[in-house]
């Protein structure tokens, strides 16, 4: 998250960091600017160039900066599932062909506007079983990033929207098991996994709080659980922060 007092008042804010290009939304409670912004996994520690520009009364301004990124170490995990999620076969690799650009054109068009209003919550009130980072590996061959969090629930146990958001995509895939998309306007979409039923359906607006579907243990799993996860730009990002911003109500 990126907190913005300017000393002259603008009438407009973006940024630019990561090579990515965010707008800012204005806070009228505390006169500041905010935008959600996050580092994918694969980025190196260091010091990165952060641009800002903004729009006043007496014409465009620019200030530049840099923000840290931290180096973080996370565990490893070994785990087992059934075969086909680590060999699969011909007929299921071009399944997971054509999912793949389901999803990226699921990601390829997100709102302009902000969808998302106040702070996110958590879908479902049940402790975590493996967080954010965790490098797995799969019958002792396939090794893979947890790209998001997921949390105890036993099959049938109600997930509900993060924030509000359109879905953008809600069937069965072959990793994910039965998987919604929720789309929550410039770049933020949230993902939610392993579902044994849906209550939503593509194109669909959603509320905060609003029923997305019933927890279950399809797609590669080792046992029923939900999965949250939480994409901004195209970067995969840690949840639980996300659910620990105290963002505004406007």
């Amino acid at each position: 998250m990126l907190w913005v007092m300017p000393p002259i008042k603008l009438n407009a804010l973006s940024g630019t960091w990561l090579r990515h290009d965010f707008p800012f939304d204005f806070d009228a409670a505390s006169q500041t600017w905010y935008a959600l912004i996050g580092v994918d996994l694969s980025s190196k520690a260091g010091a990165y160039p952060l641009t800002l520009s903004g729009e006043s009364v007496t014409g465009p301004v620019k200030y530049e900066t840099s923000l840290a990124v931290r180096e973080q170490t996370y565990p490893v995990v070994t785990l087992t599932v059934m075969r086909k999620f680590t060999a699969p076969s011909k007929k299921q690799l071009l399944r997971i062909k054509r999912e793949e650009a389901r999803k990226h054109q699921a990601f390829a068009h997100s709102s302009a506007k902000r969808l998302w209003n106040g702070p996110f919550r958590v879908p479902v009130n049940t402790a975590v079983s493996e967080v954010f980072g965790v490098n797995r590996v799969f019958n002792g061959e396939l090794q893979t990033r947890h790209q998001g969090v997921d949390y105890r629930a036993a099959r049938g146990t109600r997930i509900v929207a993060a924030n509000s958001g359109r879905v953008v995509l809600a069937r069965p895939l072959f990793f994910e098991g039965k998987c919604v998309i929720l789309d929550h306007g410039e770049g933020l979409f949230t993902l939610y996994m392993h579902f044994s039923r849906l209550r939503v359906k593509e194109g669909q607006k959603v509320a905060r709080g609003q029923l997305l579907g019933l927890s279950g243990a399809t797609g590669r799993v080792t046992g029923p659980h939900f999965h949250l996860s939480v994409r901004w730009e195209g970067s995969y990002l840690d949840p639980v922060k996300l659910l620990q911003l105290k963002l505004p109500v406007n």
